[in-house]
């Protein structure tokens, strides 16, 4: 049975929505009209997106309505679940009652639903091309912060294994992973091994030892430097190499393929070598612009990857909800061109 995240559980600016501070202006005039008109007809408003998506955010929107409504009592909501498959045109929500008591809302749940519902299905997209392997979430760096506690959630709900900050983390009761940034290398003076060795000495045991190996552009030459130098306790290198650049091991390689950035020549090139000097437990993560399409090359043409990290493509598309009345006391009224869409999946909040 299906569970959902209880309304406290998220941090929402109730007095904030609920004075419409988050809302288009013309639902705001759309609720004092009702109200001064004295005008309270009871209305089904249908919520739906156009896309084949997973759905992630209906949890924080049952939250908003139910801490941000007025009147909630006097609502019936119904709604899929958070990571339901959802088809075009299909109804993921509805809420009945008097418009006037939600109005207001429209803006802040299309919002989650159009933000939660994008990164959760773009997520699955790179897991499910990821055959297995783990898929880590790192791209806050390219968007507000505010939005990360939400993101990270819907990250989770499209099957991630790990995320880069606390607040990714917090919506789903884990922790936050990262490997060795290029700044702190760079503190050391660009010895990356010197780097990693104070992060060993200095960071929590339990900390998987991930070692960012391609600062100076010889991912094999410093994954095996840093691989002597930890050991059993080197759990994985990470390449990340420039779109820009050719790493020094590919160099006699070039003639038949894109040279540049981390492509599968790289990472055999790291694998053999590491291999070769006894370090097969380490694993191999890959990072800088990976996308589902990427990533199924890489499978397809069995690059010995173990972990992907994934970034800003997370947010390269838009996936948009729409928000109809589609009943008016219990008649059908809707625009032309829509209509009331039932759906048996729906369950009542």
């Amino acid at each position: 049975m299906k569970t959902r995240r209880s309304p406290d559980s998220f941090r929402i600016p109730v007095e904030e929505i609920k004075s419409g501070f988050y809302s288009d202006s013309y639902f705001l005039r759309t609720q004092e009209i009702l109200n001064r008109d004295n005008h309270h007809p009871r209305v089904l408003m249908q919520v739906f997106q156009r896309q084949h998506s997973i759905l992630c955010g209906i949890d924080e929107v049952i939250a908003v309505i139910q801490k941000c409504a007025y009147n909630p009592e006097n609502l019936v909501v119904k709604a899929l679940h958070d990571g339901d498959t959802i088809e075009p045109w299909e109804t993921v929500l509805t809420i009945e009652g008097d418009l006037a008591d939600y109005a207001h809302l429209e803006t802040v749940y299309l919002g989650i639903l159009a933000r939660q519902t994008k990164i959760a299905t773009n997520v699955r997209k790179s897991v499910a091309a990821a055959n297995g392997k783990p898929v880590l979430f790192f791209p806050s760096r390219f968007d507000h912060f505010t939005t990360q506690l939400s993101d990270g959630y819907a990250a989770y709900i499209g099957g991630v294994s790990g995320v880069s900050t606390p607040a990714n983390a917090e919506y789903w009761g884990t922790k936050s992973s990262g490997t060795i940034p290029h700044a702190l290398i760079a503190t050391y003076y660009g010895d990356t091994l010197k780097a990693t060795l104070a992060f060993d000495k200095h960071i929590d045991s339990n900390i998987n030892r991930v070692a960012l190996v391609d600062f100076n552009n010889d991912c094999v030459g410093t994954s095996l430097a840093v691989a002597r130098a930890l050991g059993s306790k080197l759990s994985a290198v990470r390449l990340d190499t420039a779109d820009t650049l050719v790493d020094a091991s590919v160099l006699s390689d070039m003639g038949n393929f894109k040279p540049t950035g981390v492509n599968p020549q790289l990472v055999r090139n790291v694998r053999q070598a590491l291999d070769s000097a006894g370090f097969s437990h380490v694993k191999i993560m890959v990072s800088g612009g990976f996308n589902p399409e990427r990533i199924s090359e890489f499978e397809h043409h069995q690059v010995p990857v173990d972990v992907y990290a994934v970034g800003s493509n997370i947010f390269n598309s838009n996936i948009n909800f729409t928000a109809d009345v589609v009943m008016v006391d219990g008649k059908h009224c809707a625009k032309v061109g829509r209509h009331y869409r039932p759906n048996p999946r729906l369950e009542t909040v």
